[in-house]
């Protein structure tokens, strides 16, 4: 269908598979001889370090989320799941639809950006019970749990079933822990107020951390001062303890004390692809091992980048972390690298020393590590804010999260609780009962 052309193909709209096609886009454009096609669950990418907003019902869910035809001009869209990859070849096998449909693309450069999945350490009923923070959905999910309960808490005649109603624990103290903890407690106490049958003092919020500090990849000073400023909201903290376990009880830690709880958010383990562990190709911890160019060694014109890439800093050997920032500048300088392939040109290879780490920590405080410098409380949150504004794509959605940012000052977080699924049965009544997914 396609076979004069040369075939991009890259897999995951993730921050690398978006910044690669983005890149591409630009120096290849009014090259009619190559074709990018990039495959994606979703039809839109997911602006992930302002999920907890979502979640704390700061913003609306499709604030935080661009169409990706909308960001792409000329990179073909395949929306659907990517089934496998034959790398001897050099296919694709990828479906879309109810039915499943199947496709085979070919490709000459593959770009692998699937990034990783939640991981649950085999830890008993917690894959089964926890939610996790990696979707659009999952935070959706966890607003509506949180809302859902305080409306059940309302009129609840036992106390025990309140008390798991109303408690919630947060596995994992790094920057995704931390900033869920404290948007899932300031969302909490915000709206208990509006509960004639609630009080603030009912609220439990426990985040759980195996190591022994609060956001360990930030200076230790900041770490103390979050530390302080979530016990100062009322969130209990528990260090050098982990989750063992979760069942219809609640959670027990690996002290063995029990939790009563009906809410775990699980931000502690992240795991590769599954999709990778069929490829005939090195690996670290399940990740792909790429060169210097990102390239994998041995297979030419196949390429790995973010989360499911383990890539090594040239300066301290170690690997690069799984962040935006990273898996952005390393999307930048894979479609150059590809460019120079097309053309002749020399490769060059990734370096990158981060600039800098945030964390919002609710109650318009934040901490900061900017080019060496700490930051805390308001300016910290203000700097948050401000770079993230800034980074997140398209003037309309950054008018939109501004926006909602400016009516928040004035007025109260929203605590509706959309059942949809509930909604579709009503329109379908033959339809079976499903659980409400908003």
């Amino acid at each position: 269908m396609h076979s004069g052309k040369t075939q991009i193909v890259i897999l995951g709209g993730g921050f690398g598979g978006i910044y690669t096609a983005l890149e591409l886009e630009k120096r290849l454009r009014g090259d009619s001889t190559v074709e990018i096609t990039l495959v994606n669950r979703d039809n839109f990418f997911l602006f992930t370090p302002m999920l907890h907003e979502v979640a704390a019902s700061d913003l609306d869910p499709t604030d935080i989320v661009n169409p990706i035809r909308k960001l792409l001009k000329r990179t073909r869209l395949f929306v659907g799941d990517i089934r496998g990859i034959d790398l001897e070849k050099n296919t694709v096998l990828v479906c879309h639809g109810e039915e499943q449909h199947a496709h085979g693309l070919r490709y000459d450069h593959l770009v692998i950006a699937v990034g990783s999945v939640a991981s649950f350490l085999n830890l008993p009923g917690v894959q089964q019970h926890a939610l996790t923070m990696k979707s659009i959905s999952d935070a959706m999910m966890v607003r509506s749990r949180l809302i859902e309960h305080l409306d059940e808490a309302d009129f609840e005649c036992c106390p025990a079933l309140r008390e798991s109603l109303l408690t919630v624990v947060v596995a994992g103290a790094g920057f995704a822990g931390v900033e869920t903890a404290a948007a899932v407690n300031d969302l909490l106490r915000t709206a208990v107020k509006f509960y004639s049958n609630l009080s603030e003092d009912m609220v439990r919020v426990v985040l759980v951390e195996y190591g022994p500090a609060v956001l360990p990849e930030l200076d230790r000073s900041l770490g103390v001062y979050t530390q302080q400023q979530l016990a100062a909201r009322r969130i209990e903290i528990r260090l050098d303890t982990a989750v063992a376990s979760m069942s219809e009880r609640g959670v027990t830690l690996s002290d063995g004390t029990l939790i009563k709880t009906d809410t775990l958010i699980w931000t502690a383990g992240a795991a590769a692809n599954p999709l990778l562990a069929p490829l005939s190709c090195a690996k670290e911890k399940g990740k792909l091992i790429v060169d210097g160019t990102l390239e994998v060694p041995g297979k030419p014109g196949v390429w790995a980048l973010g989360d499911c890439a383990a890539i090594r800093d040239p300066g301290s050997g170690t690997l690069y972390p799984p962040t935006a920032q990273h898996a952005l500048r390393q999307g930048k300088l894979l479609a150059r690298n590809i460019c120079a392939t097309l053309r002749g040109g020399a490769k060059q290879l990734f370096a990158f020393s981060t600039i800098g780490q945030l964390a919002a920590i609710g109650h318009r405080a934040g901490v900061a590590n900017i080019r060496g410098f700490n930051f805390s409380g308001f300016a910290a949150w203000w700097m948050w804010r401000t770079i993230y504004l800034s980074k997140l794509p398209r003037l309309e959605k950054k008018a939109r999260v501004a926006l909602g940012w400016s009516l928040n000052l004035f007025f109260s977080k929203d605590i509706v609780h959309l059942k949809t699924a509930e909604a579709a049965n009503l329109s379908h009544p033959g339809a079976a009962k499903q659980p409400s997914a908003a």
